[in-house]
């Protein structure tokens, strides 16, 4: 293993990051608690949702400079004022039940606190999808990539972070980057009609937290891309 670089994911790359998250997005807590997909097989609603984030052009990429191997990826993308709405009312014509148990849960909980109204804006910089190759982990990519996202969303003219932490580590990052909860949801209290649980998720992954920053007065660091 060489240097790590990051880049802006481009749209040349686009193709090759989604087979990335075919292979290293699978173990995400929500993903495996409601078996939207397995390793290498492909979930089209959730490609396209990837798709449409780094269309927005605020995703990074981590690449090993030796091998070229991608080493972990965070998809940024907007979310304006009513768009969550928005989504929950396209869910009811979508017949994928697994994709609406995980999205369904994200974007009820997002409509419930009412970021827009709260903090008075019209965009949100949300940090959507973080992944990070086993083989790279334990050397603070994930941190570095949310830090980078930050630098991004503070030169683009944002004032509000977001991020849906759906697993126990990256709860650990936001809190010790300084985002606070919104709300958090203990994944054991949600049954359905017979008392089963729905999101059978593993330990340590108890909660799902919705998590923000106000950068609004935030100091601002400089990052070189390489």
């Amino acid at each position: 293993m060489g240097p790590i670089r990051y880049e802006l994911i481009e749209e040349s790359r686009y193709n090759e990051i989604l087979d990335y998250l075919k292979n290293h997005f699978h173990d995400e807590p929500l993903n495996m608690a409601v078996r939207l997909f397995e390793k290498g097989e492909t979930c089209e609603r959730l490609e396209e949702y990837d798709l449409n984030t780094m269309k927005d052009g605020l995703s990074y990429v981590a690449i090993d400079s030796e091998s070229g191997r991608i080493a972990g990826t965070i998809l940024n993308g907007i979310s304006h004022r009513g768009d969550v709405e928005e989504e929950l009312e396209k869910m009811k014509s979508i017949d994928d039940i697994k994709f609406n148990r995980l999205m369904g849960l994200l974007f009820t909980n997002n409509a419930d606190v009412e970021l827009f109204k709260k903090y008075n804006v019209d965009k949100i910089f949300e940090l959507r999808i973080l992944s990070v190759d086993n083989d790279f982990r334990g050397k603070g990519l994930a941190q570095k990539l949310m830090e980078m996202s930050e630098q991004l969303a503070q030169e683009q003219g944002f004032t509000l972070l977001k991020v849906d932490a759906t697993s126990f580590f990256t709860q650990k990052i936001c809190t010790k980057l300084g985002y606070k909860t919104m709300k958090s949801i203990v994944y054991k209290d949600i049954k359905n009609e017979n008392g089963e649980l729905i999101y059978d998720v593993p330990s340590p992954h108890d909660t799902y937290k919705i998590m923000v920053k106000d950068i609004s007065r935030g100091p601002k660091k400089v990052w070189k891309h390489f």
